[in-house]
């Protein structure tokens, strides 16, 4: 009999955020495959879950897709996880589903964390049609991309790394307009986690003074998009859920 290969999502920040089901299956698997068998080893042992690992990393990925995939088809269950959300954003994952599914495997996708969502409806921008863009690329083909998105009329999100935050919201203010509304998230989850909204161009000079730390999302909104009374007009808001008394600056 067949086995089946389990997409299980992980706390992108708080532990409380792992589901049951999510542990039970990771109990269950015949393999867990992580993206850094390190880093998920902490996630692991605090739910004592002492199924065997591998390693499954963009570096190797195009090499273990298929063996995967055959011992699967040989009825082992394996589980894919990532360093933190939802294995296949921005993450490992696209190669080995499409692998399984050509070869006729099952492909079970659990419910659960991801960064992009949250960040989306924290923004306040309209989030009935959005556009997931992921990291832009860092040379080839930045350009364009950041052209498609000054021009796109859905709301857009991307991620970002802290260090070239500042460098991107100068360069989505060119493609955009100075005035168009966005916001940046960052550490969703966790103990800091926040989010300022505002223009493109206060966001940059508000991170400029402020240099940011941790994970990173930015929504944009629309080229199109109907203009928020607030709180995304001629001022920026910082939420932080865990700092109650922080607000407009």
């Amino acid at each position: 009999m067949n086995g089946k290969l389990f997409i299980v999502p992980t706390p992108v920040g708080n532990m409380s955020d792992m589901a049951p089901r999510a542990i039970e299956t990771l109990k269950n698997a015949d393999l867990i495959l992580c993206e850094d068998t390190r880093t998920s080893a902490v996630l692991l042992r605090k739910f004592e879950i002492a199924t065997p690992t591998s390693s499954h990393h963009k570096f190797n990925e195009h090499n273990t897709a298929l063996p995967i995939a055959e011992r699967i088809l040989a009825g082992e269950n394996i589980a894919l996880i990532s360093d933190a959300g939802t294995p296949g954003i921005s993450d490992p994952g696209f190669l080995l589903v499409r692998q399984c599914r050509s070869l006729g495997v099952t492909v079970e996708t659990l419910p659960g964390p991801t960064a992009l969502i949250p960040a989306l409806i924290n923004s306040g921008l309209p989030c009935d049609r959005f556009v997931f863009e992921g990291f832009l690329p860092v040379k080839k083909g930045r350009a364009t991309r950041l052209a498609e998105i000054g021009a796109e009329e859905r709301t857009v999100i991307i991620y970002e790394s802290p260090l070239r935050l500042v460098k991107t919201l100068g360069e989505l203010a060119k493609n955009c307009g100075d005035s168009r509304q966005a916001s940046v998230s960052r550490e969703i989850s966790k103990i800091y986690d926040t989010t300022v909204s505002g223009s493109l161009q206060q966001l940059q000079e508000h991170f400029r003074a402020n240099i940011p730390k941790g994970e990173i999302v930015i929504v944009i909104e629309g080229n199109n998009a109907k203009k928020q009374k607030a709180p995304h007009k001629n001022k920026y808001k910082e939420n932080n859920p865990s700092k109650p008394d922080s607000g407009t600056t």
